[in-house]
This record gives C-alpha cells, structure tokens and sequence, in this order.
C-alpha cells in the first residue's frame, strides 16, 4: 500500500521510503545526558527514530538540548496535557505523538496543529485498545478492531479540521489478531502513513514472537512505514529484533547476520555461548554480512563455507571459513577472536565498520 509521505526530522516517511525502526528511552527525559546517551546507543543498533516520555514540564523543557545533541530525529509523548505539547513544540522535534481528542478541546487542538504546521512537525496519533474512549466498545458491540479505527478517524478528523495533515497512525493491541485487523481496516479507508507494533507485547522471547507474527503479517500485506517492538527488556533489543524482522522481509539491508547450531549432543563446545558473545562483539557492524558459529564436524563445516566467515569445531580445533575456503585452523581458545577479526576485516573492505 502506497502511503502519502511525511517526514520525521530527516527521516522520510510513507510513499514508498524504507520502512524506519522506532523506539523508545527508559530514563527520565529530564536527565538530559542520560537520554541523549540511551539515543545515541539506540541509534548505533539500528533505530531511525527515537521517542521520549514526556510527563512533566521539566521532561518538555529538557527537549531542547536532547535534540540539539541527539543522532536521530527524536519524538516527544505527550499525554493529556496541552501546555506540555505546547512547551515540547519548541524543539527541534522530529515529531509529536499526541491524541487531539485528549488535550482539551477544539481551541487547544488548533493552537498545537497550527504551531506544529508551522515548525514542520508531524503528529503520529496513537490508538491502543486499552484506552479507548468510553463507551466505544459498547456503541460497536465489542467489535475492538472496528472501534479502534473509529476512534483513530475521530483523532483524525480534529486535525483534518484545522488544516493539518501531516499525520501518521498506529492502532495497538496486545493482542495480535485485533491489531492486524484494525490496521487492515483502517488501510482500507485512509492513506496516512502506519507505524506497526504490538503493543505490551511481553519480555524477550515472547514479545519478540509476538511482534514478528503482528508486525510480520501487516509487512506481508504490503503495509507499515515505521514500526517499533515493544518489549519489557532493554530497549537496544527492540531494535535488533526490528532490524532482524526487516531482513527477514528484505526491507533492510546491511547488518550480520548470525548463523549457529542449535547445538546437540555431539557439540563439543559451548556454543550457545560463543554465539552469544560473536553477535553482541558484531552487533554495530553495518555491512551485509553472514556469520557462521557452527559446533560439530557434521553440518558445520558446510554451514560454515556457505556464511561470509564462519567457524566449525570442537575440542580439538576450529576450522576457520572465509567465503567458502578454509583460512586456517585454530585452538579453541583463539577461534573466536579469529572469527570476530575476519568479520571485521571483510566489513573494512566494504567499508561497513562500526561507526
């Protein structure tokens, strides 16, 4: 689906531009060092764009300096309160995150779109099932999907009133099928840019399945201009699943990507472990590189020719792979280093090293 384009700071959106990773600080946004410095980490993983909290007035009055010093366009959230909104708009935001229908009526809405318009300012509306206005279910006889796209076209509808139209949408839920259908219903009636996710999606394991089979299936339907995993973990996690999600799709390129056994008995080695610390030492690679880490002697050593680089071992000793030629053979105790500076080297020689 072709969306009309926006953008957020410098990032394009919408109207066939790469779909763009968001996420979100932990700090307290008035510690202006801390969350410049969870932005910058957020940005090195992979994140185009990075939102902050912004519950009271020192948080707003902070946005200044965060933005000046920050890597990436950053997003002020706002909630309920018009006079913070107003403050935040005195950024040099990226974009704010704002529900007209919460702020205070008609007057307030007019004054924040119109000072928003006028500093080139999108406004992302952001509909979540667990805080629909009252009544709406009930109007809708529990029809969520359906009442979280009407309540997105009412948001929608106080903006488009005072000529501001520099919008973009999420409808979340915490649970997949509702958010897949409420996007899809609201796909089928307007062409403002979409910023997918499940929302409250879980911890690690389960909100990263979670978000793939949300995220992934709305992706397969052709929808989605940015989206973020929400995960109850560090938040530089949420990108690296985003990121992984976008590969796994061919949205994104660029990045390693890890390839390692499952392990089993005839593992002579620790290599959940080793895998582990290869993908966290690789992590801010940007080359378009596959890694191999690869435990036994009897798919490892094909696992390991077919990757860019790639280790195959036991005990005894590891067989070193560099586009499908052995390099040379090394103890355990170097594999790893051998493995990590051959990934480096082929990132210098694509000039893709960490930044």
């Amino acid at each position: 689906m072709q969306t009309r384009r926006i953008r957020v700071g410098k990032v394009p959106i919408g109207g066939g531009a790469p779909v763009a990773i968001q996420s979100m600080t932990i700090t307290e946004t008035r510690d202006v060092e801390a969350t410049v410095q969870q932005i910058r980490d957020l940005h090195v993983a992979g994140a185009d764009i990075v939102r902050v909290a912004v519950p009271r007035e020192e948080d707003a009055l902070a946005l200044p300096a965060i933005c000046r010093e920050a890597p990436c366009p950053v997003i002020a959230d706002i909630h309920f309160d018009f006079r913070l909104a107003m403050l935040a708009l005195e950024a040099d935001l990226g974009g704010l995150r704002l529900n007209p229908g919460n702020i205070g009526g008609e007057e307030r809405v007019k004054k924040v779109a119109h000072k928003a318009r006028d500093k080139g300012i999108p406004i992302r509306i952001g509909v979540n099932a667990g805080s629909l206005e009252k009544g709406l279910r009930e109007v809708l006889h529990g029809d969520v999907p359906q009442a979280m796209v009407v309540s997105a076209s009412r948001h929608i509808g106080m903006l488009e009133a005072v000529d501001f139209h520099d919008i973009k949408v999420s409808l979340k839920s915490s649970d997949v099928r509702i958010t897949i259908e409420a996007y899809r219903l609201f796909a089928e009636r307007y062409d403002y840019p979409l910023h997918l996710g499940v929302t409250e999606a879980g911890t690690l394991v389960q909100g990263a399945v979670r978000s793939a089979a949300g995220i992934g299936t709305l992706l397969a339907d052709g929808l989605g201009d940015t989206i973020r995993v929400s995960l109850a973990t560090d938040p530089v996690q949420e990108v690296a699943v985003a990121k992984h999600l976008l590969k796994a799709f061919g949205l994104r390129a660029g990045g390693m990507t890890l390839v390692a056994c499952p392990s089993c008995g005839r593992a002579q080695v620790d290599v959940f472990a080793m895998a582990e610390r290869v993908e966290k030492r690789l992590r801010a690679v940007k080359a378009d590189i596959t890694v191999a880490v690869m435990g036994c002697a009897v798919n490892g050593p094909g696992e390991a020719r077919d990757a860019d680089v790639g280790l195959a071992g036991g005990n005894d000793a590891f067989l070193l792979f560099r586009k499908g030629e052995i390099v040379k053979k090394f103890p355990p105790a170097d594999a790893e280093d051998r493995l990590v500076e051959e990934a480096l080297r082929i990132a210098a020689e694509m000039g893709r090293l960490p930044t």
